[in-house]
């Protein structure tokens, strides 16, 4: 039998009160950013100390390796070209 997995993952940057960028991914984008601000647990140690963060991108993938994959992607790109990609 083929079980067919449904769950979109999201890729999302979110900005932290000192300007700086973080990425990630996750299947619930508003339980993640709660998270990140310290309203529950499990929040990444990167954002701990720079809250509140605001989610300035996001984008939908069908399967967690093209998530990781594309959050990657965008750990390489540099400060300007992060913000280039959450303008347009």
């Amino acid at each position: 039998m083929v079980r067919y997995n449904y769950t979109m993952w999201f890729v999302y940057i979110v900005r932290c009160a000192d300007n700086s960028l973080y990425t990630g991914i996750t299947t619930d984008v508003a339980r993640r950013l709660r998270e990140h601000n310290g309203e529950t647990k499990n929040g990444a140690r990167y954002t701990k100390m720079k809250r509140p963060v605001i989610m300035v991108y996001m984008e939908t993938k069908k399967t967690r390796s093209s998530a990781l994959k594309r959050e990657y992607a965008i750990k390489t790109l540099s400060h300007t070209e992060k913000n280039r990609l959450i303008a347009d």
